[in-house]
């Protein structure tokens, strides 16, 4: 027959399983509920064009584009690898690249992205689409803003985590401004 000091130190040891068991549970719950990681958001806000030119059925212009990126995450979003792409029926006729930087936990940091964009004919896709009949023909673009990174939680895990944002932007060919953007 088993000692009751045994008995005791089994019942113990289970008590102690258990309660370690159920500590591991609330760690994961709290974890997966208030700290999992999630996507950054970028909301773009407005584009411009400030300068439009078109000449033997090229066009160069400068492009801008205002942004702001937020981190709902509890902890820093460290971001590298981003950039700026301007299309124009799929071919790229824009490029920047977005400098490496840190959005603190829950907050929106606001970015302003400007750059010329060189001569490339019009005639790179179907012919373009005439737009209501006070504005004349039109063209569109397409801007893609991609950015990667990581999410720190608890200065523990990092995770990485990637925001993109696409838009369809439509342009009078006559002066350049800007009808009318959808992301």
């Amino acid at each position: 027959m088993a000692k009751p000091e045994n008995r005791t130190n089994l019942a113990s040891c289970f008590v102690a399983t258990i309660f370690l068991i159920f500590i591991l549970i609330v760690v994961f719950l709290v974890y997966f509920t208030l700290f999992k990681p999630q996507d950054p958001k970028i909301v773009v806000s407005a584009v411009q064009i400030p300068s439009f030119s078109t000449s033997n059925g090229t066009a160069n212009f400068t492009f801008s584009q205002y942004a702001s990126v937020r981190n709902p995450n509890r902890g820093t979003f460290s971001h590298y690898d981003s950039s700026l792409q301007l299309l124009y029926h799929g071919t790229q006729v824009g490029f920047m690249f977005v400098p490496a930087g840190k959005i603190a936990a829950g907050r929106t940091q606001y970015m302003a992205a400007t750059f010329t964009v060189q001569s490339f004919p019009l005639g790179l896709g179907p012919p373009t689409v005439n737009g209501p009949s006070n504005v004349g023909p039109t063209m569109e673009m397409e801007s893609k803003i991609e950015m990667a990174g990581r999410v720190r939680v608890l200065h523990l895990f990092s995770h990485h985590v990637e925001a993109k944002a696409e838009c369809r932007v439509l342009v009078a060919l006559i002066d350049g401004s800007v009808l009318g953007f959808r992301c």
